[in-house]
């Protein structure tokens, strides 16, 4: 008259395992494939040098920062100066002197202030796939923090929704003892 109902709780537990199995296994791969792309230096091909002949600016202690560096894909670091002259006399300042940082900002070593300098620099530019895997890696890199802070809501979730079908479960078994039993 009742069918037997075996093995319903254990299909519940081994779903809610390979589904958090699942999730790991995927953001692993994930993770793989853009660090490898990251990592491996494969998109670097299509970099392109921009050379910058004749800037001209006020270069003091606190420093002058280049126009290149709000470049859009700026290779960061990649600012070299090739040529310092100042404008005023028309004879070269020592490279030397001058310092430039990985954010384009030139500053004079020395204590004098080089108003009509005339600033020579290259930068390189990033390919459009760089900064894409670069921010991609980023967005995963938050996506996973996102996702680690809600693991703990997942499994109180999958622990009432085990402790309901156990309790279902206990009900049914019950009612079976009740109408079969009593009599003797």
């Amino acid at each position: 008259m009742f069918e037997e109902k075996k093995a319903q709780t254990a299909g519940l537990i081994t779903g809610l395992i390979f589904g958090i199995a699942s999730l790991v296994i995927g953001v692993v791969i994930a993770f793989v494939i853009v660090s490898t792309l990251s990592d491996a230096n494969l998109l670097q091909d299509g970099r392109t040098t921009t050379t910058i002949a004749n800037e001209s600016g006020t270069i003091v202690g606190a420093g002058y920062t280049l126009t290149g560096a709000s470049a859009d894909r700026l290779l960061s670091g990649s600012f070299v100066i090739t040529t310092l002259y100042n404008r005023t006399s028309g004879f070269p300042i020592v490279l030397a002197n001058a310092t430039v940082s990985a954010a384009g900002v030139v500053t004079n070593a020395t204590a004098t202030i080089w108003n009509n300098a005339s600033i020579g620099y290259t930068y390189i530019q990033k390919t459009l796939e760089e900064v894409s895997t670069d921010d991609l890696n980023a967005n995963f890199t938050s996506g996973v923090n996102n996702v680690s802070n809600k693991i703990p809501t997942i499994l109180l979730i999958a622990a009432i929704v085990l402790i309901l079908g156990v309790l279902v479960l206990l009900v049914g078994i019950w009612q079976k003892m009740r109408i079969g039993g009593g009599s003797i």
